[in-house]
């Protein structure tokens, strides 16, 4: 659908059927300025597998946990446990899967980028076309029920913020898998096995892999999407997300 004709389609609904905030009911957004401000953005950077997390200086690589892993680092907005945003995600994944939500929701990454001593870099400030945006996928199946794929929907706003190219065709989702929320660590781990495929190697070979999805909990997911994209070539793997566990 055209841009405009998808412009005049998304205001005749607002006038007709017009969004409530999913945590206060006010009218006039999914998610209200007011309870967007109840969200408390991290300041800081952590180390996605410490135990608890150790803040990590200056945007470096963890040195505390003698880890031999594939994702680089973690960028992650605010901590899961907030209810305001534990709900917002859950409207966003889950039907009636509200695809506006991913203004606000990619907002408090912006926060989080603006709030840090050692923001990303852009490519204005080094070498952009070695930086890439990539979306964690979503299987063909997964991808005609909801419609859309969150991790993409917010890949698409951080990509205008930032001027990082997005890249949504390099990795491809190629078996279903149980849902992550219901499995232990150990299970999440051998559920997300071998579920990923690069699909064009030469896209991210040599470059500064930035990986976008909604929730960072145990890190399976994005570990083994960051080693699928090492193997193929990637220089440097570093997750994004808007909160964590």
């Amino acid at each position: 659908m055209p841009k405009f004709l998808s412009q005049v389609k998304e205001f005749f609904l607002n006038l007709l059927f017009p969004p409530y905030c999913i945590n206060c009911q006010s009218e006039g957004n999914y998610l209200c300025q007011d309870c967007l401000s109840l969200i408390d953005v991290s300041p800081n950077q952590y180390c996605p597998f410490c135990r608890p997390p150790r803040i990590v200086l200056n945007g470096r690589t963890c040195n505390f946990c003698k880890r031999t892993k594939n994702l680089d680092g973690l960028y992650s907005a605010a901590p899961y446990q907030n209810f305001i945003i534990k709900k917002t995600i859950a409207q966003f994944k889950y039907e009636p899967y509200v695809k506006a939500l991913s203004e606000p929701l990619s907002l408090l990454i912006i926060r989080h980028f603006q709030s840090l001593d050692h923001p990303i870099r852009k490519p204005s400030d080094s070498n952009g076309s070695m930086e890439i945006l990539v979306p964690i996928p979503l299987t063909k199946k997964k991808m005609r029920r909801r419609g859309f794929n969150q991790s993409e929907e917010i890949a698409k706003k951080l990509s205008a913020f930032l001027g990082i190219p997005l890249v949504s065709n390099v990795v491809l989702k190629i078996k279903e898998t149980l849902p992550q929320i219901e499995l232990s660590g150990k299970e999440r781990e051998e559920n997300v096995k071998g579920v990923f495929f690069c699909k064009n190697p030469d896209a991210i070979r040599g470059k500064e892999i930035f990986l976008i999805d909604d929730v960072f909990t145990t890190g399976s997911t994005m570990e083994e999407c960051a080693r699928v994209l090492k193997g193929a070539g990637a220089r440097e793997v570093w997750g994004i997300t808007v909160a964590r566990e």
